[in-house]
């Protein structure tokens, strides 16, 4: 099974992705990683990417969604997919690929964003990732003004994992 944690930028992908995975003891990925150098920099220096840019990087995430499936490996992947275009890439027709869905409002993400420390992201990016999110109709909703180890519970008891270890 894959369970693709999205939201945007300072919701806590990568945190819960994290403690989730952990918490099955699965695999953890982070799709921050498929980046390449130039969409890092750019980001870096507060510049949006372009679909033309992010085109790489899905083709890269659905390869990896892929080979996963196929070696029926159990993988938490944290991933903005703040598109329904984007996600269409990791949807590819298999059940075994859950979509969680981290929801907060604007002001408590920018609060996020402006503690954070040696990220990548720029906080300036924040109102052009609550512009491009098309919230998915298809995924499990997840508060998250909750503290982190109750989101993962309520994750597992939701996707029926609570007693898989």
């Amino acid at each position: 099974m894959i369970i693709l944690v999205m939201g945007v930028s300072g919701s806590g992908k990568s945190t819960i992705a994290k403690l989730l995975a952990d918490s099955l003891h699965w695999e953890f990925s982070d799709a921050d990683n498929f980046h390449s150098p130039q969409n890092i920099d750019k980001m870096r220096r507060g510049i949006s990417l372009d679909d033309g840019d992010r085109l790489p990087w899905l083709q890269d995430i659905q390869a990896a969604i892929k080979e996963c499936l196929e070696d029926n490996q159990n993988v938490v992947l944290a991933c903005s997919a703040l598109k329904s275009s984007y996600r269409q890439y990791f949807f590819i027709g298999d059940e075994r690929i859950k979509l969680v869905y981290l929801k907060g409002s604007f002001d408590l993400i920018q609060k996020r964003l402006n503690q954070r420390q040696n990220h990548f992201m720029s906080e300036k990016l924040l109102k052009s990732q609550f512009d491009s999110l098309e919230e998915p109709a298809d995924a499990l909703y997840v508060d998250i003004s909750a503290p982190p180890e109750v989101i993962v519970q309520n994750i597992r008891e939701s996707l029926g994992l609570e007693t898989v270890s």
